[in-house]
């Protein structure tokens, strides 16, 4: 019984050892794509905040406005 777990040993684990070198060489890239995510602001990211910031800037004029009345 031995024999055959030995034997059946390296099989089984090529596989493992495949799918971790496979992760060991693209966590680099997956890493810069993430760092570059962080540091980008899209288009659409600028847009909501402009957006958020001119609503923001409304409803201080109408507070401003209700105040003066």
């Amino acid at each position: 019984m031995r024999i055959i777990c030995l034997l059946l040993l390296p099989a089984l684990l090529s596989g493992c050892i495949a799918s971790i070198a496979a992760d060991v060489v693209t966590a680099p890239i997956k890493v810069a794509g993430k760092v570059i995510d962080a540091t980008t602001t899209s288009q659409a990211e600028a847009d909501q905040k402009r957006g958020r910031e001119a609503r923001k800037a409304e409803k201080k004029a109408r507070k401003e406005a209700k105040r003066k009345n």
